[in-house]
């Protein structure tokens, strides 16, 4: 087989990955394209074609595309902040929204006012919100939470793959949201969490990404997606220091009732709801009563 123009071989991904259901066709397909050829998405333009392998390799990819499943498992990573994390079976891969949970949780470090500020992610699956910490505010104690043992091990690739980048050292636990860390209880100055905030009747609703491919155990929480978020009201109140703040993603649905959780379960001031960057209700931050 000769080479394949590059254009009509993308033009054909598209097409196919539109007609099976993907709503970023174009996208999923560029970034397919590339991760054959070992270049970056935008390099695509000057690249004319494709050899025979590099094209049979695509339709292959292209198929499992297809099929609803994940780009980040196919291509084996995901880009979060200004890290790159791997993903796959067995962990839930994060989203581009929660990458304005994370930046809230950066920002509270900083501002924490000591030199070595100590954050406590729950629920922290992938690393993601922990690893961004820990790469953006370097002088900070990071600790990442997780009881999935499949998840965890993602954890800690990504945790020694972020140490051999030369980022600060986080601590792993294996753990649950309720039992965590109790030898930092009234030390913490932030907590923050995607935790697992799906219903248990909207799950016949989701995205088969989600359905299909993503743990059950990082996504339903109850059935109304609260009990979760509830536990790490309750421990982030246990965790943190008088003034310290935690921020808690949750589902474009839950932007009044998350609020009304923690203003219900009380000591806690300033309770707040803020938007992800598409404007849709995303976490809720709230400080810590000085008592």
């Amino acid at each position: 087989m000769t080479d394949v123009a590059l254009r009509p071989a993308l033009a054909d991904a598209v097409e196919r990955l539109a007609a099976a259901g993907v709503e970023s066709a174009r996208w999923d397909a560029e970034q397919l394209v590339a991760h054959v050829l070992g270049v970056a998405r935008t390099s695509l333009p000057v690249v004319p074609n494709l050899d025979a392998a590099q094209y049979d390799a695509l339709q292959a990819l292209v198929a499992r595309r297809a099929s609803r499943e994940p780009l980040q498992h196919i291509v084996g990573s995901v880009g979060f902040r200004y890290i790159e994390l791997a993903v796959g079976p067995g962990v839930f891969v994060p989203r581009p929204e929660t990458e304005s949970v994370a930046g809230r949780a950066v920002e509270e470090a900083r501002r924490a006012g000591t030199p070595k500020p100590v954050v406590v992610d729950l629920c922290s699956g992938s690393g993601a919100i922990a690893l961004a910490v820990a790469h953006e505010v370097p002088n900070a104690e990071v600790h990442a939470v997780e009881i999935d043992p499949d998840a965890l091990e993602w954890l800690r690739r990504n945790a020694s793959a972020r140490r051999r980048a030369g980022d600060s050292t986080v601590t792993l636990h294996h753990a649950d949201v309720s039992h965590a860390v109790p030898e930092l209880d009234g030390t913490v100055d932030v907590v923050v969490s995607n935790p697992p905030y799906v219903a248990e009747h909207e799950m016949a609703h989701v995205e088969p990404e989600v359905a299909d491919h993503d743990p059950r155990l990082a996504l339903v929480a109850g059935r109304d997606g609260l009990d979760v978020i509830a536990e790490v009201e309750r421990t982030a109140k246990r965790l943190l220091r008088n003034g310290g703040v935690v921020v808690v993603e949750h589902s474009d649905r839950q932007g009044e009732s998350v609020p009304a959780l923690f203003d219900s379960a009380g000591g806690w001031a300033g309770v707040q709801d803020h938007p992800d960057l598409a404007g849709r209700p995303r976490y809720t931050v709230a400080t810590k009563m000085v008592l």
